[in-house]
């Protein structure tokens, strides 16, 4: 079991999560809170999906992420001929010494950005399961651990929709926030002309943190409390968007403990070492939506998975208990 995060703890995480998401948002300007999901998702040692127009900025947010953090950075471009041994590596024989060696493919590395996966086949889509889930590639009956913190970004471009498969549940599940940058504002988008000069803005950046003291913080924060009441509600929201009319699959007991978790790093990132039903609110738009399968006759009459959301937000009371501070 995890010890129970101090006061003092939760002040510090909540220091050093501002001075990361503030180095981030030095290259990608005004977008704070999806750099915070980002974050949390990273620290809660999850996956993020990014779905968004072209030319929003999704592959200099995974850059500067990867800028932030002093680990190892990869980025493969998902193609329709692109392999499964193209994403985990392959076994050569050497000649030399007569023998079998294994050369690592691009999922070994720290953070990795999956540029637009909806164009790869499901047979390479799947090669990503095994590794996002479990944190290790078994190539050839061999398996290879992955270092820690290991996070994969995943984007796809939703109107682009020649050649490209649409990604199966099974995998949408293993991604804990699914989110999007959207457009700048007026004033962000200014600043970004200002600086056309620089092609690569997350060039600039310094590392803040190192991968040792990130998995220090993702242990820290298991330790942050949830009141029971707190988790019979996100028991109570998950069970309502299975019962949703609108929906064939709601959210799973995977999801359940994504919030869970997700929640701890978000509540910490406030210094807070407990977590509100405010947390939960906030979050589920993010943790939740992907993960439900609706009902096409309920989609063709204008349904969505967001829409469905914030109904059960509505209607789910939340506990008015506040959880208790550890």
């Amino acid at each position: 079991m995890s010890r129970t995060m101090s006061t003092e703890q939760a002040s510090w995480f909540c220091d050093t999560f501002a001075k990361l998401v503030s180095n981030v948002g030095q290259s990608v300007l005004g977008k704070e809170q999806t750099i915070r999901l980002v974050l949390t998702a990273l620290l809660t040692e999850g996956h993020v999906l990014l779905e968004d127009a072209p030319g929003t900025g999704k592959t200099m947010l995974a850059r500067s992420l990867a800028a932030t953090v002093k680990g190892t950075n990869s980025r493969i471009q998902f193609t329709p001929d692109l392999l499964p041994s193209d994403v985990t590596g392959i076994t050569i024989y050497d000649q030399r010494t007569q023998s079998f060696e294994f050369h690592h493919g691009p999922i070994f590395a720290n953070l990795v950005l999956a540029d637009e996966i909806n164009r790869a086949s499901p047979k390479t889509q799947s090669a990503l399961l095994e590794v996002m889930e479990e944190g290790r590639v078994t190539v050839d009956g061999t398996t290879y651990t992955q270092a820690r913190p290991f996070m994969v970004i995943a984007t796809q471009n939703p109107i682009e929709q020649a050649g490209t498969y649409r990604l199966p549940e099974a995998q949408l599940d293993r991604f804990l926030i699914k989110t999007s940058i959207g457009y700048p504002d007026r004033a962000a988008t200014v600043a970004l002309l200002t600086g056309s000069a620089q092609k690569d803005r997350s060039a600039a950046l310094s590392p803040v943190i190192t991968t040792e003291a990130l998995a220090e913080m993702a242990d820290l924060a298991t330790g942050v409390h949830v009141d029971e009441a707190v988790l019979d509600y996100v028991a109570a929201l998950c069970e309502a968007t299975r019962e949703a009319p609108e929906t064939r699959l709601g959210v799973s007991v995977r999801g359940a403990l994504a919030m869970v978790r997700a929640a701890k790093v978000w509540a910490a990132g406030q210094g807070r070492n407990y977590v509100l039903p405010d947390d939960i609110k906030e979050l589920a738009p993010h943790v939740f939506t992907h993960r439900l399968v609706l009902d096409p006759e309920a989609e063709f009459t204008g349904a969505t998975a967001a829409k469905v959301i914030d109904a059960v937000l509505r209607e789910v009371p939340a506990p008015t208990r506040r959880g208790s501070e550890a």
